[in-house]
């Protein structure tokens, strides 16, 4: 009992260290929670989604497949095309002069989460790698321990997603519509970056 209290602690500081990195996940749930009050958790469930499976499938041996380059290379070049769409649509919106909130990217939290997470090469190596060292510490104590550290790994995605779009939300709605505009051109400036930063990556493994 005590293995599976410490080893599940250990789970929750190495999740919280890759969750609280800035990412566009993190901007897409400031950008979201402007608007929605649990955008975040939203997002949290999309990304749960493609995450839940995600475990099985590295313990049954897809973490090979993670880590090859065409994966990182096709992975890549789709996420990055995707996060330069949303940053588009973002960047549009911010400089309306009508703007509202309900006029940021459509697309709904769910959907996002799921396909930000899905497009990001660096959620999926992750998985790949120290994701795939705590699923498999954790099947070593059994079945249970593997469902536990699942759900406290999400948790810790839950909480922290929620946490940034309930702030973007309450500081929305006490500052107005030119601090939403500023919140939402910062989170389609780092979607922006990101985007770019991932498409360059590929294309560098691709020519080289």
């Amino acid at each position: 009992m005590l293995s599976l209290l410490s080893f599940l602690f250990k789970v929750i500081v190495v999740s919280l260290s890759g969750v609280m990195a800035p990412g566009p996940v993190t901007a897409a749930a400031i950008a979201k929670g402007q608007r929605q009050r649990f955008a975040g958790a939203l997002i949290a469930v999309g990304h749960g989604i493609i995450e839940f499976p995600l475990m099985v499938l590295i313990i049954l041996g897809m973490d090979k497949l993670l880590k090859s380059l065409t994966t990182q290379i096709i992975i890549g070049l789709a996420g990055g095309a995707f996060l330069l769409f949303m940053a588009v649509q973002m960047l549009r919106n911010s400089r309306k002069t009508d703007y509202t909130p309900e006029t940021s990217y459509k697309a709904g939290p769910v959907l996002t989460g799921f396909l930000l997470s899905a497009g990001n090469p660096y959620f999926l190596l992750w998985w790949a790698s120290v994701g795939l060292a705590l699923a498999t510490e954790a099947t070593q104590m059994g079945i249970w321990a593997f469902a536990l550290f699942a759900v406290v790994h999400w948790l810790c995605d839950l909480v922290w997603l929620e946490l940034l779009s309930w702030t973007s939300f309450k500081g929305s709605a006490l500052l107005g519509p030119q601090t939403q505009r500023i919140i939402l051109l910062v989170c389609s400036l780092a979607l922006l970056c990101f985007g770019l930063y991932f498409i360059s990556r590929a294309l560098a493994h691709l020519l080289a």
